[in-house]
């Protein structure tokens, strides 16, 4: 037997059931963007780095330019360069280095 003052308590689990969904989705999101930040700093540091390779520093600039990033540095040991870069509040670093075994022109 349902009493008047009953149906109170349905309609506060309710509100608790939907805040608790809201907050899920916040922090869905949130750590989403967050992994699309990181990964495409990822490919523009692979693809500065690359170009770093064949062209120096500038254009490795280019390279994440045109990735949506910033270079942060780029450091070269030997034959190898890295590169770091930043996009918004994600950083990511890449190495590269020629191809040896490639034949040239």
């Amino acid at each position: 037997m349902l009493r008047r003052h009953d149906g109170g308590q349905t309609s506060l689990l309710v509100v608790l059931v939907v805040a608790v969904a809201v907050v899920a989705l916040l922090v869905v999101g949130a750590v989403g963007r967050a992994a699309t930040g990181r990964a495409r700093a990822r490919t523009a540091a692979d693809a500065a780095a690359l170009a770093a390779v064949a062209g120096g520093a500038p254009a490795a600039d280019v390279a994440a330019e045109r990735n949506g990033a910033t270079v942060v540095w780029v450091r070269r040991h030997g034959d190898e360069v890295e590169v770091r870069v930043r996009i918004d509040d994600a950083e990511a670093t890449s190495r590269a280095r020629p191809d040896r075994h490639r034949p040239g022109p």
